[in-house]
């Protein structure tokens, strides 16, 4: 199938090819360009800002992989399976966790340092959901920064992988059979390569990252506008689990009117012992969960959301006070820093937070090898949904996944490559000029639709909520094609293209939560508490039909 809808821009101004290019620079992108080169293929990296700006440099806790005296994989697919509340794909999970101790192996051989203790062995801390300590992490809480430094360095010192840094991608490019031929692209800056380009490959990758700004208050940083997905859907990839959005539970509380990325305070803090309390010093995790603090992700979230509504506040409090200042530096220098940036100090006072929109477990469907729907067409890390998250993803699973699938794509395209199968493909450039344009809301759009997903498709949700929703989104979308008409239409700049992928994004996530009226995982609907397995122990696809509409349907069971 062609695609069927484009950004509105303007006709690329010029050209260049590869053999693969890959859009995101985080574990995810840089592991795939790194290992695609070693296969012999030319690589294109295209990123939104600089190659380190993406979500994976935030990552504070670290990665999960059973790397621990007496730890297995068989362990670490049990927690990571009860976590994702019955929607996980076994045999993604299983391929996750085997493979995963070697791929942080092959990871700290490219040069990624882990904190390690005196006889030199990795130290392992515990987070939310995990049963044993398996959480490798570098400088104290700088897990993310440190694979970034590594993977960044080892790119740039690698002539073969061509860099594109400040490059927002718009659309899919496909041959007259519909398989993948390239994408076009806008590049901000000065050089040869200003404005809207296209570049023609073999292959596609996307590791674009979360969605996280669809919401108000998020840990994920501007660039995470959830351009991936859309990009996906307007080319007729099938999306899958988008209204699973994990909302981390501790997140720094800056102030009632705090809005787009705020700072994270680790489940690692937690891990080490730290207590969420009230306003009184009441822990109200005892007895709700056999970890209590260490709950899955959902559990604390939710608990901590119920305890607000119940006491009148604006947040909860985590006290970490008994940790004393050597070990806040040692182990949490980066957190410190940060609460004390903003007049906090948990050496000697209990850290207000709250929960904030942190990462999506659904997206792109993929395959155990990262392929979509889309022949040629590929996608990892947080964009993806590759089936091991489900419901809820476990902690510091994300940037194993990311490195896990990212080998895997590359070992796809490299068979690939040695079978024949990866030919050059002519763009079908009358399918491309025919595609439905669409209209670009203004960039003012992306505060309401923060407001609007932040009000009625957060933590807590209902039908009445999300219906008020998706007629704010639909209002949005109605004006951008009114001002089409009325010959009034937004300027094509990055503005007004991410506020136009973040209302697709935004519309597929509520069409789709609205669908699911059950609990599960991270999806919490307060009209339908409970989880309901007989009728939705299944995922939601959701495509975007040539006519524009979005629509979610149930896998079979």
């Amino acid at each position: 199938m062609p695609v069927t809808h484009r950004l509105t821009a303007p006709a690329p101004g010029w050209t260049t090819a590869t053999d693969v290019v890959v859009v995101g620079s985080g574990v995810a992108g840089l592991t795939v360009a790194l290992n695609a080169r070693r296969a012999g293929l030319r690589v294109m990296v295209v990123t939104k800002a600089m190659l380190d700006d993406g979500s994976t440099r935030w990552a504070q806790g670290g990665i999960a992989a059973a790397l621990g005296e007496g730890d297995t994989p068989e362990q670490h697919l049990d927690d990571t399976l009860v976590a994702g509340a019955g929607l996980c794909d076994e045999d993604a999970v299983r391929t996750l966790v085997t493979e995963g101790p070697d791929a942080v192996r092959r990871l700290i051989a490219t040069g990624a340092a882990f904190d390690r203790d005196a006889a030199g062995e990795i130290l392992l801390t515990r987070e939310g959901g995990h049963h044993r300590r398996r959480i490798a992490h570098a400088g104290g809480d700088a897990t993310g920064a440190e694979i970034s430094r590594a993977l960044v360095s080892a790119v740039r010192s690698d002539p073969g992988i061509e860099l594109i840094e400040h490059a927002l991608v718009l659309d899919l490019l496909t041959d007259a059979d519909g398989n993948a031929a390239g994408l076009t692209l806008h590049v901000m800056g000065e050089g040869q390569r200003d404005g809207v380009g296209a570049i023609r490959a073999r292959a596609v990758v996307l590791a674009t990252g979360g969605m996280g700004q669809v919401f108000s208050a998020t840990t994920n940083p501007a660039v995470s506008t959830g351009d991936g997905v859309a990009l996906a859907l307007r080319a007729g990839a099938e999306v899958t689990d988008l209204e699973f959005v994990q909302f981390h539970p501790t997140v720094l509380w800056l102030g009632p009117d705090a809005e787009g990325q705020q700072p994270l305070v680790s489940e690692a803090v937690r891990g080490e012992g730290a207590h969420l309390v009230d306003a009184g010093g009441t822990r109200f995790m005892l007895g709700q969960h056999e970890l209590a603090e260490l709950a899955p992700r959902d559990i604390v979230a939710k608990a901590i959301t119920r305890q607000m509504q119940l006491q009148g506040a604006e947040h909860m409090y985590l006290d970490g006070r008994h940790f004393g200042a050597e070990m806040w530096e040692r182990r949490f220098p980066t957190i410190l820093a940060s609460c004390r940036a903003h007049g906090i100090d948990p050496v000697t006072e209990p850290i207000p937070v709250a929960p904030a929109a942190h990462y999506a477990s659904g997206g792109i469907r993929t395959d155990l090898s990262g392929r979509t729907t889309v022949p040629g067409l590929y996608a990892c890390g947080e964009v993806a949904c590759t089936g091991v998250h489900g419901a809820n993803r476990l902690a510091s699973n994300s940037l194993l996944e990311g490195l896990v699938f990212a080998e895997r794509i590359a070992d796809d395209l490299a068979a690939r490559h040695r079978a024949g199968d990866l030919p050059e493909r002519a763009v079908d450039v009358a399918a491309a000029r025919a595609a439905r344009p669409v209209p670009l809301p203004a960039p003012e759009a992306r505060a309401e639709i923060q407001r609007l997903m932040s009000r009625g498709a957060g933590v807590l949700r209902s039908a009445a909520s999300m219906a008020d929703t998706a007629a704010g989104l639909a209002l949005l979308t109605g004006t951008a094609y009114t001002h089409v008409a009325e010959e009034k239409p937004a300027d094509p700049r990055v503005e007004t293209w991410e506020a136009a992928n973040l209302l697709l994004v935004a519309a597929a996530l509520v069409a789709a939560a609205a669908q699911r009226d059950e609990t599960r995982g991270c999806h919490w609907r307060e009209d339908f508490p409970e989880r309901d397995d007989a009728r939705w122990q299944r995922h939601l696809i959701t495509t975007l039909t040539a006519s524009g509409d979005l629509v979610s349907t149930p896998e079979e069971q």
